[in-house]
Parts: structure tokens; sequence; C-alpha cells
């Protein structure tokens, strides 16, 4: 595995993971600078824990990534929901937390971003929905307190999880407040499997086309 973090850049291999312990919200913010706007390096940050966390996403990771982004704005879709989506993103709670979830999807408070090339927590909302699909590494819903999305989605061994923010903390649910009635834990799985070994564009349409039969 390789990995380079220098004054110019933070570069780590395809499907590396890597923590950093006893670090500092200044070292999290030096290092979002040496990265830059080009490396694909996403770096989460914990004041409780003072870890520092580097994953570089591999090709198997990005193609779900993608999948599940695309099956999530049919579901949108679907339901004839307006949103506003971000990929990538580093959203950052002053001193307490920085995540970079794969794609986040901002819904109900879509009007309140839109035209913004940032997000500061400190003025705006976070995100409506948050997902982190995990092949090689492993997002806690706990790395996201501090941001308190109010819903988020962590996708790992082909099995999708639902965790929502109450009362300041996470708690894993089976169904899904933002896609109520529509079984997003059976039917994530087998789209973006589908999509891995059939093709995106084939697992969308016959997902949309599950949608209009149901």
């Amino acid at each position: 595995m390789n990995i380079t973090i220098t004054k110019e850049a933070v570069q780590l291999s395809p499907g590396a993971d890597v923590v950093l312990r006893n670090q500092t919200w200044a070292d999290y913010e030096a290092l979002l600078e040496q990265r830059g706007e080009r490396s694909t390096t996403k770096i989460y940050f914990n004041a409780h824990t003072q870890e520092i966390r580097l994953m570089a996403p591999s090709p198997r990771h990005g193609n779900r990534s993608d999948a599940l982004s695309d099956l999530v704005k049919c579901l949108l879709r679907h339901q004839g929901k307006d949103w506003q989506s971000f990929d990538p993103i580093t959203l950052k709670r002053l001193g307490e937390q920085g995540v970079e979830p794969d794609t986040c999807f901002y819904i109900a408070s879509r009007q309140t971003i839109l035209g913004k090339e940032k997000i500061d927590l400190a003025v705006d909302p976070p995100p409506d929905l948050a997902l982190e699909v995990d092949l090689t590494s492993l997002t806690r819903a706990q790395d996201y307190e501090g941001i308190a999305v109010p819903e988020l989605w962590i996708y790992r061994r082909e099995t999708l999880s639902i965790h929502i923010f109450e009362h300041g903390h996470y708690a894993e649910r089976t169904e899904s407040p933002t896609f109520a009635g529509i079984p997003v834990r059976k039917l994530m799985p087998e789209y973006v499997e589908k999509a891995w070994n059939e093709g995106v564009s084939v697992a969308v349409r016959e997902f949309e086309a599950w949608l209009q039969s149901h």
C-alpha cells in the first residue's frame, strides 16, 4: 500500500484506509489543505476519538457509490421530489467533526443551499440524506453525530443499514423516513449489485420499471 503525505499532496493507493491517532483539528485542516481539490482521497476527523481517517476509493467502490446515488435519484423522481446533490463534499462542524460522504442530498432543505459552492454548517443545515459505501473502510454512524445529518445510509457487504439522528445520536431503523413505504433495505442491495454485474444503466432501468409496477 502506497501512502504519500507531503506539504504539497495527500495520496493513497486505491482501496487504502488509514487511521492517524492523537490528531487535532489543526492537523485535520492542514491535511485538507495539503490534499487540495485534485486528490480523490477522503479525509474524516473525530474530535472525541482524536482520529483522522484517510480513505482512497477503489473502482469497485466508485461503481457501487454511483449506482446507489442513481437509485436514490430514481426514488426521488418517483415521489415527485426535488433535490440538490453533492459529490464530493466536505462537511465540517468547527472543532468537532469532519466527514466526506460519497453523496449527500438536500431534499426538504434544498432551497436553503441552492447556488452555493460550499456548505458552511455554522449557517447552513446539514444534508437531509447522506450515503456511505464501505468496501475496504468501516464507516461508523457516530462519525456523523457532530454533523447531525437526519438520515444516514451505510452500504456494506451487500447490506444497507439506515441510521436516523435522534436526541444527539444515531439509531438504526428498518425503514427510511425519506422513502416511507418503500423497502429500500431490500431493494438497494439487489440493484446496486446488479449495477456492478450488469451495468448501472441496466440496474436503473429495471429499478424504474419496478417502481412503476408497484
